[in-house]
């Protein structure tokens, strides 16, 4: 049996990976999802937010976890935006993790910026309709909630969605500005997964295979689900996770 740790993608918490936390829990495995520190917080807290801390924060429950499990292997698991957060945890906590996965996530090379890679791949009117900005630069919100499913879920139970949708928190902008340091012998020394997801409207399919393609080097599972798979196709996910250990 193996740790997971689940970092949550933008403007979401650690409770939108309750359905598959629950089928991996069940299955014996032990679940870490955590909200990362500042989400949804006052502009101070937000403003203090960096790729760093975030990855700091990431490896720390990694290590925690594996003391806790006596060394079994530890997956360190990231979803959307929560990418660019297991990129920065393995590249500067090499030890706190046995594999990386990257669910319809920002998995980017060296020197690229999440705010870069949106250039490169051009807009998505929809999901950019919906964000909004909060205390200048400092943050964003969705807004309007109401139209969020269509982006993020559309594939997924309507309760289950309109259970989600209240909870979305305002989300720091700096670790979108930040490039992403990684090298070969430190996060390239990690297995990774990357799980795309075909129905993906808030990171289109495209642009999934784009950085499969500018970082290779990672086993590819695909689901036929939306930018939720853990609300959408919460068994498929936990199968794919598992792949991992």
């Amino acid at each position: 049996m193996a740790g997971f740790v689940l970092i949550h993608g933008s403007w979401h918490g650690g409770w939108c990976f309750d359905k598959v936390a629950a089928i991996l829990t069940a299955r014996g495995h032990t679940v870490v999802a955590p909200t990362l520190p500042g989400m949804g917080g006052t502009a101070e807290e937000m403003a203090a937010v960096t790729l760093e801390s975030w990855g700091d924060f990431a490896a720390q429950h990694c290590r925690d976890l594996k003391q806790k499990l006596g060394g079994a292997p530890v997956v360190l698991v990231g979803h959307s935006r929560g990418g660019l957060v297991v990129s920065t945890a393995a590249e500067r906590h090499p030890d706190a993790m046995d594999s990386l996965v990257y669910i319809c996530a920002m998995m980017l090379p060296a020197g690229l910026s999440r705010a870069e890679f949106k250039e490169i791949v051009g807009p998505n009117a929809p999901f950019e309709a919906i964000i909004k900005p909060l205390h200048g630069s400092i943050a964003t919100v969705i807004d309007p909630v109401d139209d969020a499913g269509a982006v993020f879920a559309q594939l997924s139970p309507p309760e289950d969605v309109a259970a989600v949708l209240p909870r979305l928190l305002a989300e720091p902008s700096e670790p979108r500005r930040q490039k992403i340091v990684v090298t070969p012998e430190r996060w390239g020394s990690k297995p990774r997964v990357y799980v795309e997801c075909t129905q993906d409207r808030t990171i289109p399919i495209d642009s999934q295979r784009r950085m499969i393609a500018m970082s290779p080097g990672a086993q590819v599972i695909t689901l036929e689900a939306d930018h939720s798979p853990y609300l959408s196709v919460p068994e498929a996910l936990a199968d794919a996770l598992e792949t991992a250990i």
